[in-house]
């Protein structure tokens, strides 16, 4: 399955803190419908995720009956983003490079 989305990325303060980008709910209802074939467990789904010019293997987070897409710092220093800046997300479920 492959995704296309944008979204605006933001900073979560927790115990860990990361930016993410939110998977919108039609997307997430996607990804919710095959979770069960491709989730390695707590319903963290493996995919590759690609922003710019710049790709990657993560999981996405089970948030609120939503997703949400980690990016990494080095994904936003690739590409120059900063919090809030709205980016084009695709994302390979299942995939690995």
């Amino acid at each position: 399955m492959r995704l296309n989305f944008s979204g605006e990325i933001w900073f979560w303060k927790g115990p860990s803190p990361f930016h993410f980008v939110t998977v919108p709910q039609d997307e997430s209802a996607e990804l919710h419908a095959i979770s069960a074939l491709v989730t390695y467990g707590w319903g963290v789904i493996p995919v590759t995720a690609k922003i710019g010019k710049t790709r990657w293997e993560t999981s996405l987070f089970p948030k609120d009956g939503g997703n949400l897409v980690p990016i990494k710092a080095s994904v936003r220093t690739a590409e120059g983003l900063e919090l809030g800046d709205t980016v084009n997300v695709v994302l390979i479920v299942g995939a690995t490079r």
